[in-house]
């Protein structure tokens, strides 16, 4: 598969595409990042160097690549942090003409914008601008709980209510969605749930909280989602392999005791998951 991936990049630890391409090229992808802005290091730390890129630059690089005549050969376009809607609608443009080229591609969208415990993290006017505009263009769709009922406008707290929130999204177009930091009134202490739903069904795995929550894992979660859905065309199965991929990151990560996700260090987790949690069918 190749993708087309236009996010933030770092020098120094792992978010954005500096998060995504490895476990994607791990996976065995052609990956063609596309940068948005280069820092020395995400900006979690409070403080930071390097360049945030202008929207036309952004557009200039998609069109260089286009001008290579190998638009029409990428098979998705993922997209994470959008930080500006003038880059928002060169994603789109982006969107729209890799699909012209290949009608068989398709986008997957991390919509970043909050999270619960920080509210919303982006600048005013980014969460309409993706709930009303971005959104809708998107086939493959990964938000945290807090991002999904802003999406869906409500408040969930049940486990029927997230799945009717997540209904309405997918009316709006995406029809695969991931739902990641899940809870709800039957999970346990301690635990949280993932969801997956398709036109197929939904399904859930449940998994420790652990007591970490490093900068990039959505990044990943989105990558390796659309890599394991559009490769197995399961979401069922795409749900078991990211998350048992992303929990073996997190556990590395906890063991190495860094604020970095440690993709390198469990590289092995990423090209080959575990077979670390069962999956329940909800519907």
């Amino acid at each position: 598969m190749k993708i087309l991936s236009i996010q933030s990049s770092v020098a120094y630890g792992h978010v954005g595409n500096s998060a995504a391409v490895f476990p994607l090229q791990r996976l065995g992808h052609e990956v063609w990042p596309v940068l948005t802005v280069h820092f020395s290091n995400h900006t979690g730390y409070g403080a930071w160097r390097g360049p945030l890129l202008a929207a036309d630059d952004v557009r200039e690089v998609i069109a260089g690549i286009d001008d290579r005549g190998v638009l029409g050969e990428a098979d998705a376009v993922l997209s994470g942090y959008q930080g500006d809607p003038a880059v928002g609608a060169v994603i789109l443009d982006a969107v729209a003409r890799v699909k012209e080229l290949n009608p068989a591609a398709v986008y997957c969208c991390d919509p970043v914008m909050g999270d619960v415990g920080r509210g919303m993290f982006v600048r005013p006017g980014i969460p309409e601008f993706m709930r009303d505009t971005v959104v809708p263009q998107a086939d493959i769709l990964t938000p945290n709980h807090f991002e999904l009922d802003f999406l869906a406008g409500r408040t969930t707290t049940t486990l029927a209510e997230i799945l009717d929130a997540v209904d309405e999204v997918r009316a709006r177009g995406p029809r695969d969605i991931l739902v990641t930091s899940v809870l709800h009134g039957d999970v346990p202490d301690g635990k949280l749930d993932v969801l997956a739903v398709s036109d197929e069904g939904a399904w859930a795995v449940e998994t420790p909280l652990l007591p970490i929550a490093p900068n990039g894992c959505g990044d990943v979660t989105a990558a390796l989602y659309l890599a394991h859905l559009r490769t197995t065309g399961s979401a069922e199965t795409a749900l078991a392999r990211t998350t048992s991929s992303v929990f073996a990151i997190l556990e590395q990560t906890l063991a190495a005791g860094t604020r970095e996700i440690q993709l390198v260090a469990a590289q092995d987790a990423i090209a080959d998951p575990p077979d670390t949690f069962a999956v329940r069918r909800l519907r």
